[in-house]
């Protein structure tokens, strides 16, 4: 391989490492649907070994500053297989996001429909000493 090759793959790897640590650090406690948002970014700061508010603020500060990379050139082919596993894991990411959405779109609408049976009260008991 040529140096600019070389350069080629490292820039690329470095990119796609990146990308794979923000799907990994978005799925982390996800994959089987327990517990809360918080209780899931709390053990996704345990394993990467950060205190959870730490871990949604660093999350939240890469989702916020990524750009798209420029001046890499044309991915190798030696790691097109790894990109399109990386496309895919976003993709389930994407799928699972959706389903957690029309879940709690589900729960509101109950919530609603709960909210809208309930009849106005007026005050029960009027203190007329004060």
């Amino acid at each position: 391989m040529s140096p600019d090759e070389d350069a080629l793959r490292v820039g690329w790897e470095a990119v796609l490492a990146v990308m794979e640590q923000d799907a990994v650090r978005q799925t982390v406690g996800s994959a089987d649907g327990a517990g809360s948002a918080d209780e899931r970014a709390a053990a996704g700061a345990r394993a990467a070994g950060a205190p959870a508010a730490d871990e949604r603020a660093a999350g939240e500060r890469a989702a916020a500053t990524w750009t798209e990379p420029t001046g890499l050139g044309p991915m190798p082919r030696e790691l097109v297989g790894r990109a399109s596993r990386l496309v895919a894991a976003q993709r389930d990411r994407m799928a699972g996001l959706e389903a957690e959405r029309a879940a709690v779109l589900e729960h509101l609408g109950a919530l609603r429909a709960v909210d809208a049976t309930r009849e106005p009260r007026g005050a029960v008991y009027l203190d007329a000493s004060a």
